[in-house]
C-alpha cells in the first residue's frame, strides 16, 4: 500500500462523508487536495467521476425530498453554463477565473453570516443553474453558486441536501461527456477512481449517520465554513 494510496482514500472518505452529511463539499474538499496530487484535468475528472458515482448511489434513497420544480429550473440553467465552461476549460485561463470566484464568495459568505437574504425567483433559479454548471465543466466545482444561493434563501437541509444530489448526478455526468469528447481523458482517472471506491461508499455511510444528528444551525455554521474555506482556497491557488 503506497503513500499516494492512502492520500487518495483518505480525501475521499473525508469529502464524501462531507458531502453526504451536508449535500455539499466532495468537490470543495476533494479537489483542492486532488490538485496536489494530480495534474489540474486529471484531477478535476477523477473528482467528477467519484461524484457521479456518490450521487447516483445517494439518490435512491433520497429521490422523494427532492424538490422537483427547482431541480429542473437548476438543469434548465445550467445547460448554458456547461457550454461556457467548457471553453474554459480548454482555451482559457482558468487562474484568473478561480480568484474572481474566490473573492466573490468570501465577500458573499460575509454578509451571509451578517444575516444577508435572498429571496427565490424562477431567473434566481436559473441564474444559479447556469454559474454552477459554468463552474462544472471549467474547474469541476459547481457548489458554490449552489451553496451561496440556498443559504440566502434559507432552505431546510433536507431539501438542500436532496436537491443538490439529484442536479449533481446531471451536471457532473453532462460535464464529464463534455470533457471527455473535447479533451480526451486517461486510464490513471479510471483506474485511481475505482480504486477510491471502498473509501467512498464508507464515507457515505458515515455521513448518513451524521445528518441525522445535525440540527439546521449546525448546519448553516458548516456551510460558512465550507464556503469560506472554499474562497481563501480559489483565490490563494489562482497565484
Amino acid at each position: 500500500m503506497t503513500l499516494d494510496f492512502i492520500v487518495l482514500v483518505s480525501i475521499v472518505l473525508v469529502a464524501s462523508l462531507l458531502q453526504t452529511s451536508t449535500g455539499y463539499g466532495f468537490s470543495i474538499i476533494g479537489t483542492p487536495f486532488l490538485l496536489l496530487m494530480y495534474p489540474a484535468h486529471t484531477a478535476i475528472q477523477i473528482n467528477i467521476v467519484l461524484s457521479i458515482c456518490l450521487s447516483a448511489f445517494m439518490i435512491f434513497n433520497i429521490r422523494k425530498e427532492v424538490d422537483t420544480s427547482l431541480f429542473i429550473r437548476l438543469i434548465k440553467g445550467s445547460i448554458v453554463g456547461l457550454f461556457f465552461g467548457i471553453f474554459i476549460y480548454l482555451f482559457l485561463d482558468i487562474q484568473l477565473l478561480k480568484m474572481g470566484v474566490g473573492l466573490l464568495i468570501i465577500v458573499l459568505t460575509v454578509l451571509l453570516i451578517f444575516q444577508l437574504t435572498i429571496r427565490r425567483t424562477i431567473n434566481k433559479d436559473l441564474a444559479a443553474g447556469g454559474i454552477s454548471g459554468l463552474l462544472t465543466t471549467s474547474i469541476g466545482v459547481p457548489g458554490p453558486p449552489l451553496l451561496l444561493y440556498f443559504s440566502g434563501a434559507r432552505i431546510d437541509k433536507v431539501t438542500l441536501r436532496s436537491t443538490t444530489l439529484a442536479y449533481y448526478l446531471f451536471v457532473y455526468s453532462a460535464s464529464l461527456v463534455m470533457q471527455i469528447t473535447f479533451g480526451g481523458t486517461n486510464k490513471e482517472i479510471w483506474i485511481d477512481s475505482m480504486l477510491a471506491l471502498p473509501a467512498l461508499f464508507a464515507g457515505i455511510f458515515l455521513g448518513q449517520l451524521l445528518f441525522k444528528w445535525i440540527s439546521q444551525e449546525t448546519f448553516r455554521v458548516i456551510t460558512y465554513i465550507i464556503l469560506i474555506f472554499t474562497g481563501v482556497y480559489l483565490f490563494i491557488t489562482s497565484f
